[in-house]
């Protein structure tokens, strides 16, 4: 997995989405990020470690291809709204869900 700063991982982001567009899937995650690398002992704690501050890991594939970037508190806000522009531009290929109605359920009950 390759991390990126925030604008090359937009601009990669961008690319994966540009390439699946007439078919296959762009996996996108977001979770909080403490800044740890290797997993917690399973005996004992580590008393010492205090992350300095809030950050966010954000991890996009499209099974092939993955990469990531981590986000710090104070860049949130711009980078958020980055973000959602690009997925406003990107997501314009979407199929709309059909809804069915409630007489077409009863109708096939009967």
């Amino acid at each position: 997995m390759v991390l990126l700063e925030s604008e090359q991982f937009l601009t990669e982001l961008t690319r994966l989405f540009q390439k699946c567009r007439l078919s296959g899937s762009v996996y996108i995650t977001l979770k909080k990020y403490d800044g740890r690398t290797k997993p917690l002992p399973k005996k004992g704690s580590v008393e010492g470690f205090e992350p300095s501050d809030n950050k966010c890991l954000l991890r996009a594939t499209d099974g092939k291809k993955k990469i990531s970037t981590v986000v710090s508190s104070k860049e949130v806000n711009k980078f958020q709204m980055a973000y959602s522009n690009l997925l406003r531009a990107n997501m314009d290929g979407l199929k709309k869900r059909d809804k069915k109605s409630k007489n077409k359920k009863s109708k096939a009950a009967q």
